[in-house]
């Protein structure tokens, strides 16, 4: 907890990492104050309108993110998040469909690997790796290594089509279960 006036957290997902924005607001002094990952990145002091938005960038791609601030009743308030444009809840579902997370260890450090679906651009901990595509019978595999590690994403129709492409990681050969 970084100040004794934050009132509102979340946590949001991005193919760079997962980013925890905190917001303070003093509703007697107007104080308004964001941080991303313990960092502030935005900070008003003495605001008289307790109520409206505060809009900052978030991840390596600076996506846009707003804080809505209500009055719900005398002196309560609502706070919602809104990430590149969406709800957070939107954000989620919609992330959910374009892209594909893992959680896996290599050689004892925790890897989160995440495939952007539209551009099958791969991320690992925050780095846009060096990828290699082909196509292959049954579909396309995205090649790339994590440390001496040989590692493949499948993609393939699965059979049936309303389940769409399926995503497979494989790291040495092996199957990585998904987040």
């Amino acid at each position: 907890m970084l100040g004794g006036d934050v009132v509102a957290v979340w946590e949001v997902a991005l193919s760079d990492g997962v980013y925890r924005i905190e917001f303070a607001h003093g509703t007697t002094t107007g104080k308004r104050v964001v941080y991303v990952n313990g960092k502030e990145v935005v900070r008003k002091d003495w605001m008289f309108k307790l109520v409206g938005k505060e809009t900052f960038m978030v991840g390596g791609a600076s996506t846009k993110a707003t804080i809505n601030i209500e009055a719900i009743s005398g002196f309560a308030y609502e706070y919602s998040l809104e990430v590149g444009g969406k709800s957070l809840q939107k954000f989620i579902d919609n992330r959910a469909k374009t892209t594909k997370t893992w959680l896996l260890s290599v050689d004892g450090e925790d890897c989160r690997v995440v495939l952007e679906k539209d551009t099958m651009d791969v991320w690992c901990n925050g780095q846009k790796m060096e990828t290699t595509g082909e196509f292959v019978d049954d579909g396309t595999e995205t090649h790339f290594s994590l440390g001496e590690h040989d590692c493949c994403i499948k993609a393939s129709s699965g059979g049936k089509k309303k389940n769409g492409i399926e995503h497979h990681l494989l790291m040495d050969g092996q199957n990585v279960s998904p987040q």
